[in-house]
C-alpha cells in the first residue's frame, strides 16, 4: 500500500497539512455535486471520503485526489430521478466492476492516444468549468426563491474576502513554505469573519454535514434482467467518464510532479473504490483535478496526503461539522480561483499562430465542448478530430516513382502509407490502359495498413486484368503479408493465385 517508514518528517507534515486543506475544500464540492445528482449531501460526502481513501491507498497515482465529481453527477441525476437512489448505488457497484476489468485488461495504456492539443483543451476547458461553478456562490435566493446575483455591500464583502484569500495564497510562499498557503488563508479569513462578525455565507448555509459512519447496505433493487437493462448503460457511461477524467488528471499530475503514475493500477483502484462506495451508500467518484491541484500546490506528494484528506473529511462529518460549517464560502472560492489561475495554460495564447491551425482548432474545440457538455465527450471528440486530421494529412503523403526492370517491365515504386484515407489518391496514380503488358507494384517503401488498402489493391488488380495486362506485387512487408493472409477470400489479393486476374506475387523477389 504505502511505506510510512520511507517518509521523511517533512513529507509527513506536508502531506497531512495538505490533506487537511483538501478536506476543507472537498466539503462544499461534495455537497454541491450531491445536489446536482439529486441525492442527500451525505451521499456525496461519503463518496468523497471512501473513494478518496481507497484510491489514495491502492491507486496508481500518489498525490491525486478522488471523490464525487460534477462530470459523474450530471449523468446520475436522470437515473436518480427516474428510478431512485437505490438504483444509483447498484449502478456505482457495476461501474466499479467495469473499471476493475479495464485495469485487468490493461486498457489504461490507451490514454497515450490522447494528443497534446486535446490535453491542452481539456485543461483549459476544465479551468473555465471550475471558474463558472464557483460563480454560483455569488448568487442568493431571491423573493420568488430563484437565485439572483449579489449586489451592494454583500457583493463587495464577498469579493473582498475572496481577494484576501487569493492574496494570502499568492504571497505567503514567499515568506515560508512550512505550511500550505491555502490552509493559512482559510484559517485567517474564517477568523476575520468570526472576529468581526461579518455577514457572509458559510458552508453551513449550503447544508449540514453532520452524520455518522457509513453503513454496509446492499442496494434494495430486484435482481433480474430488467434491472440490469436499466443500470448497465449508466454504469458503462459512468465508468468511461470516470476513467477518462482520472487518467487525464493523472497525466497532468505526472507533468507537474515530474513522476509517472500507473494507469492500469489507477483503473483497478478507482474500480475497487466505487464497488465499496456503492455498498456503503456513496454516489461513487473519480479523480478531481481541482482538488488534486490544491494538494500538489500545497506540497502533497505521497499517498498519505489523499488518505489524510479522506480521514479529515470523515472527522468533520462525525465530530467537527459545527466548526466546518462556520468556514466562509468566500475563502473556499478564493482557493478555487487560485486553482483556476494555475490550471489554465496561459501560454496557449502565445501558441496561436505558431502551431498548425488544425492543432489550434482541436485545442479550442475541446475546451468549448468541455464547457458546454462534459470532459469525457470533449476528450472523445478531440481524439476523433485529431485522428481525422492526421488521416487527411497523411492521405496526401502517398506518391510513386516510375522505373523499368531488366525485362522491360514498368515499375511503380510506392512511397507512403496505404490506408483508408489514401486509397483514392492511390488509385489515381495508375493508368492501366497506357501501361505495358507487365507492371510491377513495388511495396518496399510503403505499408498496407487496413482492409480498405487491401480492397484498393484488389480493385487495381482487376483494372489491369480488364486491360489484358499482368500486375506483379513485390516486396510486401511482413505486416502486409499477415493482412493478406488473414483476409483470405474476403480480398482477392489471392489474385496471386486467381487465374482470372493473372496477378503474380513476387514476395520472394
Amino acid at each position: 500500500m504505502f511505506n510510512l517508514a520511507s517518509y521523511y518528517p517533512k513529507n509527513i507534515r506536508m502531506d497531512v497539512l495538505s490533506g487537511l486543506t483538501v478536506a476543507l475544500a472537498l466539503v462544499p464540492e461534495a455537497v454541491a455535486f450531491a445536489f446536482v445528482a439529486g441525492v442527500h449531501p451525505l451521499v456525496g460526502l461519503y463518496a468523497a471520503a471512501m473513494v478518496g481513501f481507497i484510491t489514495a491507498a491502492i491507486g496508481g497515482r500518489p498525490g491525486m485526489i478522488s471523490g464525487a465529481t460534477g462530470a459523474l453527477a450530471v449523468v446520475m441525476v436522470a437515473l436518480v430521478a427516474q428510478h431512485g437512489v437505490e438504483y444509483l448505488f447498484a449502478t456505482v457497484v457495476l461501474m466499479g466492476v467495469i473499471q476493475i476489468l479495464a485495469g485487468v485488461l490493461r486498457l489504461g495504456k490507451f490514454i497515450r492516444l490522447v494528443p497534446y492539443p486535446v490535453m491542452l483543451g481539456f485543461v483549459n476547458g476544465l479551468a473555465i468549468v471550475i471558474f463558472l461553478s464557483q460563480l454560483q456562490t455569488f448568487k442568493l435566493p431571491g423573493v420568488d426563491g430563484q437565485l439572483e446575483w449579489m449586489t451592494g455591500t454583500t457583493l463587495w464583502l464577498m469579493m473582498g474576502l475572496v481577494g484576501l484569500t487569493m492574496v494570502i495564497i499568492h504571497l505567503l510562499p514567499r515568506l515560508t513554505k512550512a505550511v500550505p498557503a491555502a490552509l493559512v488563508a482559510i484559517i485567517v479569513v474564517t477568523a476575520l469573519v468570526l472576529g468581526l462578525d461579518l455577514d457572509t455565507r458559510t458552508v453551513g448555509d449550503i447544508a449540514s454535514i453532520a452524520g455518522g459512519l457509513p453503513e454496509f447496505h446492499i442496494p434494495m433493487i430486484p435482481l433480474n434482467l430488467d434491472t440490469l437493462k436499466i443500470i448497465l448503460p449508466y454504469a458503462v457511461i459512468l465508468a468511461a467518464i470516470g476513467l477518462i477524467e482520472s487518467l487525464l488528471t493523472m497525466t497532468l499530475i505526472d507533468e507537474l510532479t515530474e513522476t509517472r503514475g500507473r494507469g492500469n493500477k489507477e483503473c483497478i483502484g478507482q474500480g475497487t473504490a466505487n464497488v465499496v462506495t456503492g455498498f456503503f451508500g456513496g454516489m461513487g467518484g473519480c479523480a478531481m483535478i481541482g482538488q488534486s491541484l490544491i494538494n500538489v500546490n500545497s506540497g502533497g506528494r505521497g499517498r498519505l496526503s489523499g488518505i489524510s484528506a479522506a480521514v479529515f473529511l470523515m472527522i468533520f462529518i462525525l465530530y467537527a461539522s459545527g466548526l466546518i460549517e462556520m468556514i466562509p464560502l468566500a475563502a473556499l472560492v478564493g482557493v478555487m480561483f487560485i486553482v483556476v489561475l494555475g490550471t489554465f495554460e496561459w501560454a496557449s495564447f502565445r501558441l496561436l499562430g505558431r502551431i498548425p491551425p488544425a492543432d489550434a482548432f482541436v485545442g479550442i474545440l475541446v475546451a468549448v465542448v468541455t464547457v458546454f457538455t462534459d470532459l469525457a465527450i470533449a476528450v472523445i471528440v478531440g481524439v476523433i478530430v485529431s485522428a481525422l486530421v492526421f488521416a487527411w494529412q497523411h492521405a496526401k503523403h502517398i506518391e510513386i516513382k516510375i522505373g523499368t526492370t531488366e525485362q522491360g517491365w514498368k515499375v511503380y515504386e510506392l512511397h507512403g502509407p496505404l490506408f483508408f484515407a489514401s486509397v483514392r489518391n492511390f488509385q489515381d496514380l495508375f493508368n492501366p490502359m497506357n501501361d505495358p503488358d507487365e507492371v510491377v507494384l513495388e511495396f518496399q517503401h510503403s505499408r498496407v495498413y487496413d482492409h480498405s488498402a487491401l480492397e484498393a489493391i484488389d480493385v487495381l488488380a482487376e483494372r489491369y486484368v480488364k486491360a489484358g495486362k499482368k500486375l506483379h506485387i513485390r516486396h510486401l512487408s511482413e505486416e502486409c503479408r499477415k493482412l493478406l493472409d488473414k483476409a483470405g477470400n474476403l480480398v482477392e489479393v489471392n489474385v496471386i493465385e486467381d487465374p482470372r486476374y493473372h496477378v503474380v506475387d513476387d514476395r520472394l523477389a
